[in-house]
């Protein structure tokens, strides 16, 4: 369901996609966390799928309207597929580089418990005032700022998850 059938699909395959669209959005329309669903899913997370009765695209359509922006969930460091190693802050690569200006990238590297690509990726930010402290978060948006995009983006036609604005906590 992430994705609509290509134009050259047979139309049963086309009217069987349109009917668990419809189904989908009926049972989206009728859990009562709805609304927290909606906003964690937009303003939150980006995931992947059909979640609050609406896809990715549109999920991404919302954001844009709402000047929302979402870094994807890193399930790999979640996992702990990566190792052991700690993530290394910009800030201590560069109060590390400052401290030890002839040490080399390898020797930096060593002390921070990083690779070589992690120091000289912080250092080329800095280098171009990219440092994350530089970036102004951006505010999270309301939830009625939500419900807006979604009623904006979403095609109304099924049932209206819009009604179910109680929050549950």
């Amino acid at each position: 369901m992430e994705e609509p059938p290509p134009a050259s699909a047979t139309r049963r395959t086309r009217e069987r996609y349109e009917q668990l669209v419809r189904e989908a959005k009926a049972v989206c329309a009728s859990c009562p966390l709805f609304t927290d669903c909606l906003f964690s899913a937009v303003a939150e997370h980006d995931v992947s799928g059909f979640v609050a009765g609406t896809t990715a695209a549109q999920r991404r359509s919302m954001r844009n309207l709402l000047d929302v922006e979402v870094q994807a969930d890193d399930f790999d460091q979640l996992a702990g597929a990566r190792g052991t190693r700690r993530p290394v802050s910009h800030e201590e690569v560069l109060r590390l580089r400052t401290q030890y200006p002839s040490d080399s990238l390898e020797s930096l590297a060593m002390r921070l418990g990083c690779s070589l690509s992690t120091v000289k990726r912080h250092l080329r930010r800095a280098r171009r005032g990219q440092s994350p402290a530089s970036k102004r978060p951006r505010p999270r948006p309301e939830v009625s700022a939500v419900l807006d995009a979604f009623d904006a983006v979403v095609d109304q036609s099924g049932p209206a998850p819009r009604t179910r604005s109680t929050r549950v906590a």
